[in-house]
């Protein structure tokens, strides 16, 4: 995987978390989205339907969750304080934990799509969408 090496090679503790995927998403969706009701998360396509797949990132689409974009959203992500934190993606069953990821920044993604990052506490959250450079990438951090 081009992330793990990019991401060892600036000294981050890297740990492959096979099958933590789905967990990841479920926890993601809890705590960024736990305030839509069913039918707005349907509304937005939060979720798969028929042959469209739905995106988590759909909330700050959507407008249903403040957040910034773009290029501030780079900003916010390379700025806040990365000890411990998870990437998972949208479509893949496997995860990656890291540890003393100070040096992780959005440059490390330039290659990734629909890709998740949140703390360990799931505090903050930054997106990098398939739609990147028309919509997102996302980042929303708890006040």
């Amino acid at each position: 995987m081009e992330l793990q090496r990019k991401l060892i090679y600036k000294d981050v503790e890297v740990e492959e978390a096979p099958g933590m995927g789905r967990m990841f998403r479920k926890q993601w969706e809890e705590r960024f989205a736990g305030n839509l009701s069913k039918r707005e998360k349907l509304s937005i396509h939060l979720y798969d339907k028929g042959e469209s797949s739905g995106f988590l990132w759909h909330i700050f689409s959507y407008e249903k969750q403040d957040c910034l974009e773009g290029k501030a959203a780079e900003q916010a992500f390379n700025a806040v304080r990365k000890y411990a934190c998870y990437v998972f993606y949208q479509n893949y069953e496997d995860a990656l934990i890291l540890k003393n990821a100070k040096r992780f920044t959005a440059d490390d993604l330039k290659n990734e799509y629909d890709v998740y990052v949140v703390d360990k506490d799931f505090t903050w959250t930054y997106v990098k969408t398939h739609e990147t450079g028309w919509i997102g990438p996302y980042f929303y951090k708890d006040c």
